[in-house]
């Protein structure tokens, strides 16, 4: 491992270089390059940053406490994302339960709440950000069992076989799955590219 600097390292020597040696710098470049791929992929899923910002963190804690759980059978990124995806329906799931209370109902009648309107924010007014908005929540409306693989394939690009390891569910189901949910996100996005 010496040989070649850390950040040439593969993800797998990487975390077997965290495993072995515990080289904190090694978990720290992992986390470097899936910081971001994951909170895309779980922000597709929950649509919410801030959710998908504590279950990056929750992910990365995790692989740092579980280090040794990992095996080299499968590639890194295939169990990193079984892991955030895992927290990401825990999340999803918790959500669905919530109650829901009436704002009005809750507290002091003459108190007034300020809720923030972020539909003029300006990351938003672009026509790119517009576009992205609305393809954001036509995917949230996709059916959940679709959603995650249409996400990890054409967000993530991940191989089918990779899909079918995170999830486990067998190759076949995925790319039905996959081939379903592109079908519902079309239907729903088919007024956006009409000129």
């Amino acid at each position: 491992m010496i040989e070649k600097k850390l950040g040439d390292l593969t993800d797998e020597e990487l975390i077997l270089e965290f495993q072995q040696n515990n080289t904190v710098k090694a978990y720290e470049i992992l986390v470097q390059r899936y910081k971001n791929p994951l909170i895309n992929y779980i922000y597709r899923f929950l649509g919410d940053y801030e959710a998908c910002a504590d279950i990056v963190q929750e992910t990365m804690i995790k692989v740092y406490r579980n280090k040794d759980s990992y095996k080299s059978i499968a590639k890194f990124s295939t169990w990193i994302y079984t892991i955030a995806g895992n927290l990401a329906r825990t999340e999803y799931q918790r959500r669905k339960r919530r109650n829901i209370f009436s704002i009005s109902s809750y507290g002091d009648e003459n108190e007034n709440f300020d809720i923030p309107d972020e539909s003029a924010r300006p990351d938003v007014i672009t026509d790119s950000g517009i576009k992205d908005e609305i393809i954001q929540k036509a995917l949230l409306k996709v059916s959940d069992s679709y959603r995650e693989m249409v996400i990890l394939r054409d967000i993530q690009e991940m191989s089918y076989e990779e899909i079918a390891e995170v999830t486990g569910i067998a190759v076949g189901t995925v790319k039905s799955r996959i081939n379903r949910g592109r079908n519902q996100l079309q239907k729903l996005l088919k007024d956006i590219y009409k000129e």
